[in-house]
């Protein structure tokens, strides 16, 4: 219930468990988006993903804006969520630590921890983020 007066919105807020962002990473999509910061400021882009064996895997073009992140970067946060307008229901996990390029993706990689890329082009580079951390919070609006 909202008091438009004293400026307070009702409803229950949670933070998710590590094993319950982990259920979620691994079962629920297969986009979400990553950011890391460059000079010019913070850069997000979505993209496709596997989350296997604990680290989440993107696979994206040698040439385009996240190629930059293959020799290695710290800081980088990766995040899923979902939302239901109708029931006022949603999540969020977010996933932070170091990404660096799989050097021999046939061989590290099995075929189920390959993402399947949305977007058209050359897409063989693949990106590992292992996780420093992954947490995750739950609303229900009342």
């Amino acid at each position: 219930m909202t008091d438009p007066d004293a400026g307070t919105v009702g409803g229950d807020f949670r933070e998710l468990s590590r094993e319950l962002c982990e259920e979620f990473l691994g079962l629920t999509t297969v986009v979400g988006r990553i950011a890391f910061c460059r000079p010019d400021g913070v850069q997000i882009f979505p993209v496709n993903y596997r989350y296997k064996d604990s680290e989440v895997v993107i696979r994206t073009s040698p040439y385009g804006p996240l190629a930059e992140l293959a020799t290695g970067a710290d800081g980088v946060a990766f995040e899923i969520d979902y939302h239901n307008d109708l029931l006022g229901t949603g999540w969020s996990v977010i996933v932070r630590g170091r990404v660096e390029a799989i050097k021999d993706p046939g061989s590290e990689l099995t075929s189920d921890a390959r993402p399947s890329p949305w977007a058209a082009g050359t897409r063989t580079l693949f990106l590992r983020l292992t996780p420093e951390s992954i947490s995750g919070r739950s609303v229900k609006r009342q």
